[in-house]
């Protein structure tokens, strides 16, 4: 299913996000299976943040120096024996994967896990072309059953619960005994195993993503914990990694650095179950691997990125830390945010990627509280770009004509302080006068958005300025 453009739907998503009980209750899974878990990896790991400045140094390192990079990593997949295709758009990956599937008269297609698959269409590119895509990773699988997208980018199928999944495999898988027990969660993944196996067998071609590219070896490195990946990469007879420009790491030693901090952010663990090395096809005396071996490589107007403001979200080594601190994120979901991406790294790259005219509301979607700067392994100033994107936002008048007049009646006062303080005063007394007995706004005018979901209290005390300007005198 193809996501619409943000812009025209974010908003009319989000109110349909907060009213969606069952969405909400699968939403209480977000901090409770990933914040505290997160939190106790990285208090048994003294040297995080020393790593964290390590992983950022090396990654600024690659992008500033990524054209000689990209050219060594292609040497290296050519001298293995594999093949780089270079794409500039979606539709050029789509080609490719295609050719490489008719090629080989491919029926069937399984899938690891990967973003940029979703982030250029390729299921449905595939089924246009009478080649069947089959996700691999158990949440991916599921909302292929449900023709949706992802709703975050490592637990695709948070949004859902138990009960909703049981329902859908109940209704996809017909062949099984109606009566069959699906009363817990291990008997929907031995289900699904069930399901997959005869699928990894008679796939034809085996598409990966990829969490990190090495330059010094060619190599592609997947991060799993179900296995999926491996089986998808090794027993077709091709298989094809699709990737993005900026994956790229100049060593091993630099690819070993980031992993340490990939599963503590993401998912509280230590390493995922799998970490998986693949360079180039199978070799004489190698017991398995695919007999030929594509690496497509992505750019979608990440170049333009480099050199500019937002060339440090190409840091980003989609750990979902930010996603699953984020407190509008843990509100709505990541549906809500209408494109491949959501959370705060997805309301900076979706912009930047769309342009703004089709995500301009996604930057506004933060409380700029800070939590996805704090939390993000690769320290990347999300706040400050979301900043900059709400600047452009509102210099090509793209910003509701509401918040533009709201801007313009500030800086009105803004800039004639005696009269700020005054009205300010003012302001801070009819406020306290409205709420309620408990000390908090129950309605608030231009508010409603707000007071229906949330507690807005009253101003306590006299004005930022009067105290500024009592503790100046004292």
């Amino acid at each position: 299913m193809k996501p619409q453009p943000t812009s025209r739907n974010f908003k009319r998503n989000v109110v349909e996000a907060l009213d969606n009980e069952q969405l909400q209750r699968a939403l209480t899974n977000v901090p409770a299976g990933f914040i505290e878990k997160r939190r106790k990896a990285r208090e048994k790991l003294p040297e995080f943040d020393a790593l964290r400045d390590q992983a950022r140094d090396i990654k600024n390192h690659t992008l500033r120096h990524l054209d000689l990079y990209l050219e060594e990593y292609e040497t290296q997949v050519t001298a293995s024996g594999g093949h780089v295709h270079w794409c500039e758009t979606p539709e050029d990956v789509n080609a490719a994967v295609i050719e490489i599937c008719r090629k080989h008269s491919a029926r069937s297609v399984t899938k690891g896990k990967s973003m940029v698959s979703e982030e250029v269409h390729l299921n449905a590119a595939l089924d246009e072309a009478g080649i069947e895509p089959v996700e691999t990773d158990l949440g991916e699988y599921i909302i292929q059953l449900r023709n949706e997208t992802p709703s975050h980018i490592i637990a695709p199928a948070v949004h859902l619960n138990r009960d909703q999944i049981e329902a859908d495999f109940r209704a996809t898988h017909t062949d099984l005994p109606a009566d069959r027990n699906l009363d817990d969660s291990s008997a929907l993944v031995n289900e699904a195993r069930q399901i997959l196996r005869k699928k990894f067998i008679d796939s034809d071609v085996g598409v990966t993503g990829a969490n990190l590219l090495i330059a010094e070896t060619g190599t592609s490195i997947i991060v799993t914990n179900e296995g999926n990946g491996d089986l998808t990469l090794s027993l077709p007879k091709v298989h094809v990694v699709l990737a993005t420009i900026e994956k790229l790491v100049p060593t091993l030693e630099d690819a070993s650095t980031i992993l340490r901090l990939l599963a503590r952010s993401g998912t509280g663990q230590e390493f995922s179950a799998y970490t998986t090395y693949s360079t180039g096809p199978r070799r004489d005396g190698d017991p398995d691997g695919p007999e030929e071996y594509h690496v497509i490589l992505l750019d979608n107007g990440r170049t333009n990125m480099l050199g500019g403001v937002f060339q440090d979200m190409l840091r980003c080594i989609r750990c979902g830390a930010c996603l699953n601190h984020c407190p509008v994120y843990q509100a709505v979901g990541g549906h809500a945010y209408g494109w491949v991406y959501p959370g705060p790294m997805g309301s900076v790259l979706t912009p930047s990627l769309i342009g703004v005219d089709e995500a301009g509301h996604l930057p506004n979607a933060s409380t700029f509280c800070g939590r996805c700067e704090e939390v993000c392994p690769m320290r990347i100033p999300l706040p400050k770009m979301m900043r900059h994107w709400r600047e452009r936002e509102f210099e090509r008048h793209l910003t509701p004509a509401m918040i533009r007049s709201g801007l313009s009646v500030w800086a009105f006062f803004a800039k004639r302080p005696a009269l700020y303080r005054v009205a300010t005063g003012v302001a801070m007394r009819l406020l306290k006068l409205w709420s309620g007995r408990d000390g908090k706004l129950e309605t608030l005018r231009f508010a409603g958005g707000w007071t229906k979901h949330r507690d807005f209290p009253a101003p306590q005390g006299s004005t930022f300025m009067a105290q500024w300007a009592k503790r100046r005198h004292d």
